[in-house]
């Protein structure tokens, strides 16, 4: 290995790349510190091309057939999404090779291809935990049934196939350790910090607000656990409950649910408070936050959002943005005074929260100036990236053999119990 660059193969599913943020830092971290990486992702807005190279990082990418929404269109996506990175892993194992599979979740199926090429060749596999699945399905649809074990199943089988895995902050890293039984040693911590370069501090734009005074901005997926429904609802509020006509709201990201906010805005009557972006290029994103007077995260408090680190939220610190956002223990830990905390899934005490920040100009600055330090202090990706370095050193130093194997049949009868 002295004498030739590690070679990582990083797999992706729901972003294409680089427009996945915590995929791009790791993957352009690894290059810059002497390895090959090579990327499979999705094609999306923006990422149109099937191979193309960015950085010296090859990035090959394939379409999937649908967004998915329900329960028979996730099987189509995911089903297509193995089919091509399978097939894609060999085109890229025969083109550059690779000494490491780096499988991002969702969804917890890309341990087949991590055990494949690991059973077959010798080859490491790194689980790089984004999401808690099993906790995304309750959110989703409400129920722990038969597919809820399945999840967990998926995601137990995720660990034990993984050498290493890295999560996002704690409560990812002790689901590692208690659900999925992975040694503490093995399990990393490596948050996805923003990087303040690209995060720039800019001039406002004035006519993103529309005529109107003040400028409240959202940037993140349109889906069910964003809560943008809540918003919505506190925008009526605001606007019919409060009779405040003064405040603009931009609301940037695309996803399952955005069609479905657009008609909620008209049918609640303030669709022309409103406006929905959908993905648009990192420039208009620094616009609109830039111009934001508070920057708002309306996530669900439900087990999922509760345990998951919002990435949205370190942009609008970096950013130097006062937040609100719901009592939630991650998004409390990364945020603390620079966020306001509105009661759990209370439309009106999130709406409050908002016109309370807008009245208070010097608590704004203060918020803002807490976070920004807090970004440049403590939370950034240049303190992240020595750990993401950390973690590879482990997995390069876990000894091959029969480990695998071991784990597949050795009591995973019993994982559905």
């Amino acid at each position: 290995m002295a004498d030739k660059p590690r070679r990582v193969l990083i797999l992706v599913e729901n972003l294409p790349s680089p427009f996945d943020r915590r995929v791009w830092q790791e993957a352009t971290t690894l290059r810059s510190n002497g390895y090959a990486v090579s990327i499979i992702c999705p094609t999306g807005k923006g990422c149109e091309a099937h191979y193309e190279v960015i950085d010296d990082i090859h990035i090959y990418r394939y379409d999937l057939p649908t967004e998915a929404a329900g329960a028979k269109s996730y099987f189509v996506e995911y089903s297509s999404a193995l089919w091509h990175t399978f097939r894609l892993a060999w085109k890229v194992r025969r083109r550059h090779g690779f000494d490491v599979v780096h499988a991002c979740n969702p969804p917890d199926l890309l341990f087949l291809i991590g055990g494949f090429f690991k059973l077959l060749f010798g080859t490491k596999f790194l689980f790089d935990h984004h999401d808690i699945n099993p906790e995304l399905y309750e959110a989703k649809f409400g129920r722990r049934d038969f597919w809820w074990k399945v999840m967990v199943w998926l995601e137990r089988m995720t660990f034990r196939t993984a050498d290493i895995s890295i999560a996002t902050n704690e409560s990812y890293r002790r689901i590692a350790i208690e659900r999925g039984r992975m040694p503490p040693e093995r399990v990393f911590l490596v948050r996805s910090g923003p990087k303040l370069d690209r995060l720039r501090i800019l001039p406002p734009v004035p006519e993103l607000k529309q005529g109107r005074e003040f400028l409240v901005g959202y940037v993140g997926v349109m889906g069910k656990q964003e809560g943008i429904d809540y918003l919505i609802k506190a925008v009526r509020h605001i606007v019919y409950g409060m009779g405040r006509t003064d405040i603009h709201f931009m609301l940037g990201g695309s996803g399952t649910s955005l069609d479905e906010m657009k008609q909620m805005a008209v049918d609640l009557g303030v669709a022309d408070y409103v406006t929905f972006t959908g993905r648009v290029p990192d420039q208009e994103i620094l616009e609109i936050l830039n111009t934001a007077d508070v920057c708002v995260n309306p996530d669900v408090a439900n087990e999922m959002n509760d345990k998951s680190t919002m990435n949205k939220i370190m942009e609008y610190m970096a950013l130097g943005k006062p937040i609100v956002q719901f009592d939630l223990t991650e998004g409390r830990f990364s945020a603390q005074e620079a966020s306001l905390y509105a009661r759990k899934n209370d439309e009106v005490d999130f709406a409050e929260k908002i016109l309370e920040l807008l009245a208070d100009p010097d608590a704004r600055a203060r918020m803002g100036r807490y976070g920004r330090k807090r970004v440049e202090k403590e939370l950034a990706w240049e303190y992240e990236a020595p750990k993401l370095l950390a973690a590879y050193e482990a997995v390069f130093d876990q000894s091959p053999g029969s480990r695998l194997q071991q784990k597949l049949s050795v009591g995973h009868h019993k994982d559905l119990d």
